[in-house]
């Protein structure tokens, strides 16, 4: 990784920020390809670090997985720094394509060196239901979609439903007792046998 980081600038970006990445490609005109997106998922650790770009390119959503430390890649250039309210962005699928459209040739916009990275509050309009997931489901805690606009009254039961967050602080549901439920039991039908037996 330190290796890597010499030869490669691995700027600052967070899910929501617009990327450029260039990368070797033997099939491309001049040996390389370079892909403008919006970072919509930030993931693992390490080496194994990824992160994927969604852009709509002639009317068809695409999404490039990169691996961060790839020696393929020659060049990532943030064109606009930015955070969304969410930490994951995989729901902009559903949403309507002007929000994963981005111009290939897109100038950066600047960003004073003392300045905190904004947070773009905005509220994306979906398609019209089934979307890929149940982006509504706590579990995705969701501030970027206004549910409001797309459940019913059956609908928003069913996530009243769903949402339990005392189970997040219940450790009985992540700790397994199984084994020692078993040891429990030996040792009860043992006392039991012995008890008999005498």
């Amino acid at each position: 990784m330190i290796q890597r980081r010499k030869v490669l600038n691995i700027p600052e970006f967070y899910v929501g920020s617009i990327l450029s990445v260039t990368a070797a490609d033997p099939y491309a005109h001049g040996k390389k390809n370079t892909f403008v997106g919006i970072c919509i998922q930030y993931s693992g650790k390490g080496l194994g670090a990824t992160f994927k770009l969604r852009n709509i390119i002639e009317g068809q959503g695409v999404e490039i997985c990169f691996e961060i430390y790839n020696p393929l890649i020659q060049e990532i250039k943030v064109l606009k720094l930015e955070k969304r309210l969410d930490e994951n962005l995989t729901y902009l699928r559903d949403a309507l394509p002007e929000y994963s459209t981005f111009d290939v040739n897109m100038a950066p916009v600047p960003l004073a060196a003392n300045e905190e990275v904004p947070v773009n509050k905005m509220k994306v309009k979906m398609k019209p239901r089934p979307w890929s997931a149940h982006w509504e489901h706590p579990r995705f805690k969701i501030q970027g979609i206004n549910f409001d606009f797309y459940l019913d009254e059956k609908d928003k039961e069913k996530v009243k439903e769903w949402n339990k967050p005392w189970l997040e602080f219940d450790m009985m549901r992540e700790y397994d007792t199984s084994r020692i439920r078993e040891k429990i039991w030996e040792e009860v039908n043992a006392e039991l046998k012995n008890s008999s037996s005498g």
